[in-house]
């Protein structure tokens, strides 16, 4: 439900003309959003450490419900962006302690099974969620991607209530300390999602653009081309877990990342008459590449930290792809911005993706560093 969010996105040429803001405006709705989750994964995380995790996701849900009505009603497009400051809030204790509770109790081939699993069902309603916005937006309006969400969220919050116990494995109380997360191994691990996912959101800020407006297709078809990324992420993501059994560690995570960085370059050389058979081609290879990476590398980092730690690590991973997150729609939304009004569209298209698989292609190389990637553990 909270993964349904890939519904905003191809809704953004929508929402810049009902409130009269430029495309790259449009940048702040995903920051707010994606900043707000970043800081609080990582606190909800540890709160269900200290607390248990199933109140801490319990409010999570409860928040969200309220963050789609105020994001659907909004009058402005100030409004809007605080519906979305409240949706990442509550996102982020959800996001912080879902791996925890997945994982909870597995070994390290369960671990990285469980993870798969987490990843890819988030791939999969990534996937899902633009072919469902299209619809909506075509026949409701774009405000439906919000209101559509609150009665899932609800439904949510009563599965919650009912299924997670509440002496769940956060009753072991155990804090994580700066220190824990300042180590070497946790901070390389932590920088390789910070650019593989900052890389890949050039694709989710700006591909809209360029498949609906660019393209001339309507948000249905539009939605329909634009699922291929996540739907990429959602099969990479078992994949990733499985290659790793046999393959280790690194060499999964630094094929995804290449994978991914082909992708994203490729698509930046897409223009007005490029088939949509290679566009398809390199959006599903975009998001294949950073499922099959992200898997092995989330296990990796979980590992870092002890059984007791396990919502704050958890919690980490998440906060270090969202920071990155942000740090590449801002950056991209500026290469986007400075070219588009000297060289048009197409140029400022092609700079921004390139830089973004140029930024893949360094994560790539930090992978084949021995710091942070464990030997069999890889």
């Amino acid at each position: 439900m909270i993964s349904l969010d890939s519904m905003v996105n191809i809704a953004f040429p929508a929402m810049a003309t009902t409130f009269g803001v430029s495309a790259p405006a449009m940048r702040w709705v995903i920051v707010c959003y994606v900043l707000s989750y970043a800081f609080l994964s990582f606190a909800g995380g540890a709160l269900g450490d200290r607390i248990g995790y199933r109140p801490v996701f319990v409010v999570g849900m409860a928040g969200s419900a309220v963050a789609y009505v105020v994001a659907a009603a909004a009058p402005t497009f100030g409004w809007l962006l605080a519906g979305r400051v409240m949706q990442g809030l509550a996102g982020g204790l959800v996001y912080g302690t879902a791996p925890a509770i997945v994982t909870a109790g597995a070994d390290r081939t369960g671990r990285t099974r469980a993870l798969g699993f987490l990843n890819g069902a988030l791939g999969l309603a990534f996937a899902i969620g633009p072919i469902v916005a299209g619809l909506l937006i075509a026949t409701v309006g774009w405000r439906a991607v919000f209101s559509a969400r609150a009665p899932l969220a609800l439904i949510a919050l009563v599965a919650a209530l009912r299924g997670l116990r509440r002496d769940g494995p956060g009753a072991l109380r155990g804090p994580v300390r700066v220190r824990d997360v300042l180590r070497r191994p946790v901070l390389h691990l932590g920088a390789l999602p910070f650019l593989a996912f900052g890389g890949n959101f050039a694709i989710w800020l700006l591909a809209p653009f360029y498949i609906v407006e660019g393209r001339g297709l309507g948000p249905m078809v539009g939605g329909l081309m634009f699922t291929l990324t996540p739907l990429g992420m959602a099969l990479g993501a078992p994949l990733g877990a499985r290659l790793a059994a046999r393959l280790g560690t690194r060499l999964t995570v630094v094929a995804g990342l290449l994978v991914e960085a082909l992708g994203l370059a490729a698509l930046g050389t897409a223009g007005a008459t490029t088939p949509f058979a290679a566009v398809a081609a390199e959006l599903f290879a975009a998001g294949l590449g950073l499922g099959v990476f992200v898997v092995p590398n989330m296990a990796a980092l979980m590992e870092e930290f002890k059984p007791h730690q396990q919502g704050a690590a958890g919690g980490f991973a998440f906060l270090a792809r969202t920071l990155g997150i942000v740090a590449g729609v801002l950056t991209w939304a500026q290469i986007f911005e400075l070219a588009r009004g000297a060289l048009g569209f197409d140029v400022a298209f092609e700079r921004a993706l390139l830089t973004a698989g140029a930024t893949v292609l360094v994560a790539a190389v930090l992978a084949t560093l021995r710091q942070g990637m464990t030997p069999r553990r890889d």
